[in-house]
């Protein structure tokens, strides 16, 4: 019923505007109900009409209706409340911050304790709406408030659902920019400290996502300076940013290659498995980032790095490093590949030998038109001819 009505009211536009009165005074009158299912029913309502109650130039039935839910945010029914958060987040998305009733700079510190209800329904709605006013009314809130906010959006990180965390981690984004990068990005970083790692990895993506949002040079001395705790966690943490930051920023990644490049290499020799696994994923989006943009000379230094753990028999490091190697095949180009790999093709050990070919192989099936200049030269016997004129003319 609800949703039939929805799509009535959403098809008729504008032509329905001299019911909206009653409409709406059916709401509010069904706000009131007794039962919590009605009162979700009504809240659900407002969220489904409210870009036909904009279509219509209802402004102010709209900023009646946005401090009549303001005053309901104290709603002790997490569905109810869920629905009222939905419905508020619909008339702020139509009428703009500036015109929103009640102002979003008191809006928001009713949001900050909301935040902290273990309800997904709840959690999902409120986060949207503040993630909503961070990204285009974060000026009519003071910064205070926002590092608060910062400091209960990290509990959000821990919850089941996908969507949260990612609402969670896009309005880290929004926040850095509106006050700036420093004091998120110290909230974070001490957030890599923890257990979970659920919690550390939504982390290391809301640092990436900051380095994105307020550009990396303000988050990548952090970054490099954190990694010098003697601590697992934390140093895995940064490595981890470092992947999300080069697969996010792209091309941009030219410039901080040779700041990174030593803690890379750091990493690449470290004892802990882990730590060589998730550098080589940071190679690899770092080399396909700068693709063609003459960073050839510290890639070829990292891969000398990359190349000794062809041999790990760990499944995930071995996708790791051969996800680095193909990306390093197309920055610093097939040729000098295939000078690494010739040695081992014809090993006396067959282990060896194994790996030498699997990585050949992938290596033929992506440059087979760009190998055929590496290979040597055979002089031309009584049965066979092997010049090769016409792409020496070409060489």
């Amino acid at each position: 019923m609800l949703s039939g009505f929805g799509v009535i009211v959403n098809a008729l536009g504008t032509r329905v505007k001299s019911y909206l009165p009653q409409i709406c005074g059916t709401v509010l009158f069904r706000l009131n109900n007794r039962s919590p299912k009605i009162r979700q029913q009504a809240a659900d309502l407002i969220s489904k009409i409210a870009a036909v109650m904009k279509a219509c130039m209802e402004e102010k039935l709209m900023g009646h209706l946005g401090i009549i839910l303001y005053e309901y945010l104290g709603e002790e029914y997490p569905e109810v409340l869920g629905s009222i958060l939905g419905a508020l987040k619909a008339i702020v998305n139509v009428i703009g911050m500036t015109k929103m009733t009640p102002p979003i700079k008191d809006l928001l510190p009713r949001l900050t304790p909301i935040l902290k209800n273990r309800h997904e329904k709840v959690q999902e709605n409120c986060i949207d709406l503040v993630g909503r006013i961070a990204d285009r009314g974060a000026d009519f809130v003071q910064p205070r408030e926002w590092m608060r906010i910062c400091v209960e959006l990290l509990d959000l990180l821990k919850a089941h659902k996908k969507a949260i965390r990612r609402a969670t981690v896009n309005t880290f984004g929004y926040i850095a920019k509106a006050i700036g990068p420093q004091d998120v990005l110290a909230t974070l970083l001490t957030n890599l400290r923890v257990q979970e790692r659920q919690n550390r990895v939504c982390t290391t993506v809301a640092i990436a996502i900051v380095a994105e949002t307020c550009s990396p040079f303000t988050v990548i001395p952090g970054l490099m300076n954190e990694y010098r705790l003697p601590e697992l966690n934390v140093q895995h943490g940064v490595l981890k940013s470092m992947s999300f930051l080069f697969e996010y920023i792209g091309e941009m990644g030219k410039d901080y290659i040779y700041a990174v490049t030593p803690l890379l290499e750091d990493a690449l020799m470290d004892r802990d498995l882990v730590h060589r696994q998730t550098s080589c994923s940071a190679v690899k989006h770092m080399s396909l980032g700068v693709f063609g943009l003459g960073c050839e000379d510290a890639l070829r230094h990292l891969l000398n790095f990359v190349w000794p753990n062809i041999f790990e028999t760990s499944p995930h490091m071995v996708m790791a490093v051969r996800d680095a190697i193909e990306g390093l095949s197309y920055a610093i180009g097939p040729s000098q590949l295939i000078l690494y790999l010739i040695q081992g093709l014809m090993h006396p050990a067959r282990k060896i030998r194994d790996v030498y070919w699997r990585y050949y192989n992938s290596l033929y099936i992506s440059f087979q038109d760009s190998l055929v200049p590496n290979y040597p030269n055979i002089d031309n016997d009584q049965q066979h001819s092997y010049s090769r004129h016409e792409l020496f003319y070409s060489i």
